[in-house]
């Protein structure tokens, strides 16, 4: 009777458009009040232990204020720029360069709207001024722009990891690989598109080219390198190596590349000057400027921006976890798990099931929810049955990362039309061939383990020695 009430309340309030981390907390709270034998002090108690008893979650707000920095500043024109000399020199390269961006502004970011915007703002018009099909490069960006929630560090599985207590660092590193691979196979899947459509192709820079671009993009690209080495170097926490993240990415945006701030437009290096001289004066500069970057304007509206977006998904997480422990209360994951048992379905059945589920439940509730939601269900029958939970938190972000791509919930494809300034149905349409690239991926993860697990325990049997 409890369980029936809880999800026909929720599932009411998502009908009537209530927002649905209102509709989690209202569900919640009316179950505990009417049909519940729990006390009515849990209610604060749980609320403010999920605001404040996951350390893991404290990464959430560093990871988000990191990626406003950098989306704010030019580190995506410089990855862009160095992407398109990696590979624009191939047939369809512009598309594939769109797509390698998308991989390294994930590795940064943590976030798929985050990508998608970055990314897709400046990529999308450029690739339509090339000769690509307006559809095609909005379809590539939208699908290319979920690899923000599978390459680490990523948002999703920090509360996958908060839900689980699983290790994030060992998440980080089952989606590194993965990450690629989905990567790869949309660039060859633009590949065989571009060789059919006789998409254009830019001339080879050469290799100066390639190296100056690179040294450009060095910003962006050496917080992959502190982010992630940290954490697989067993030196920070994946909340300390946010934080870190966040710092980082405020000198690189302020200090390094002058993009906005009280530095925004002043050469390093004015003509005639010497090295010596052009450094002196760039540390005095940054001197003086470092106390006035803390009140600019440009640096208060991102801070301000960041902080709105970590609120925003910090009360859905709260109302989250709030239902999750209403279901935990009543015993509901043990009686499902149960159940499901007791159908004597093997693994890949149980697999099937998972995969069903998660990719309906995509399609109407945001990401952080419906981990929080279903992870405290399915992770009791995964053990069970012997899947890895590593694995398993594997799987339900490859299925958020579908999530982000379809209606009626799909941020992604919001994003997208608000680039293009077309409407969602024809997102829609543009997005759907390379969806089934990703639904050909999500049944490879699902089924082959080692892909995801492969990276973790090599690093678990190196630190063995």
């Amino acid at each position: 009777m409890t369980t029936a009430m809880l999800f026909i309340l929720l599932f009411a309030c998502l009908l009537t458009g209530m927002p649905i981390a209102i509709g989690l907390g209202l569900a919640s709270i009316t179950t505990i009040l009417l049909f519940s034998s729990d006390s009515l002090a849990s209610i604060a108690l749980k609320l403010f232990e999920a605001e404040s008893g996951h350390y893991t979650l404290l990464a959430i707000p560093f990871f988000i204020l990191s990626s406003a920095f950098l989306s704010t500043g030019g580190v995506a024109n410089r990855l862009i720029r160095f992407a398109i000399d990696c590979v624009g020199h191939i047939r369809g390269g512009l598309a594939m360069a769109s797509v390698l961006a998308c991989m390294l502004f994930a590795a940064v970011s943590g976030s798929s709207p985050a990508t998608v915007a970055a990314i897709g703002s400046i990529v999308i018009a450029g690739m339509v001024r090339a000769g690509y099909p307006e559809s095609l490069a909005a379809g590539v960006i939208a699908n290319a722009g979920t690899l923000g929630i599978l390459i680490p560090p990523s948002i999703v599985m920090l509360v996958y990891a908060a839900a689980t207590e699983e290790s994030a660092a060992r998440l980080f590193m089952a989606g590194f690989i993965p990450g690629l691979l989905m990567g790869s196979m949309l660039m060859f899947a633009i590949y065989i598109v571009a060789r059919y459509k006789g998409l254009p192709a830019h001339p080879w820079p050469g290799f100066l080219a390639l190296l100056s671009s690179g040294w450009r993009a060095t910003g962006g690209l050496l917080l992959i390198v502190i982010v992630l080495g940290s954490i697989y170097g067993g030196i920070c926490s994946p909340t300390e190596a946010a934080a870190i993240s966040a710092v980082y990415a405020y000198l690189v945006a302020i200090f390094i590349y002058r993009d906005m701030g009280p530095l925004k437009g002043v050469q390093w290096r004015k003509p005639g000057e010497g090295a010596v001289t052009a450094l002196a004066r760039n540390l005095a500069l940054s001197a003086i400027a470092l106390p006035r970057s803390l009140y600019h304007p440009e640096v208060r509206k991102v801070v301000l921006d960041a902080s709105k977006v970590s609120i925003m998904l910090l009360f859905i997480i709260g109302n989250a976890m709030l239902f999750a422990h209403v279901l935990t209360t009543e015993r509901i994951p043990h009686m499902i798990a149960e159940q499901i048992i007791g159908w004597g379905l093997p693994a890949w059945g149980f697999l099937v099931v998972v995969n069903i589920l998660l990719l309906m439940a995509g399609n109407f509730m945001e990401p952080s929810a419906i981990l929080l939601i279903m992870a405290p269900i399915l992770f009791p029958i995964a053990v069970k049955l012997g899947i890895d939970p590593i694995h398993l938190g594997v799987i339900m972000v490859v299925n958020m990362e579908i999530g982000m791509i379809t209606p009626p919930v799909g941020l992604n494809l919001f994003v997208t039309a608000g680039i293009t300034g077309h409407n969602i149905t024809w997102v829609l349409r543009a997005a759907l061939p390379w969806l089934c690239i990703l639904l050909i991926f999500l049944v490879i993860i699902t089924y082959i383990p080692e892909i995801s697990l492969f990276l973790p325990n090599y690093i678990d049997h190196l630190k063995g020695f």
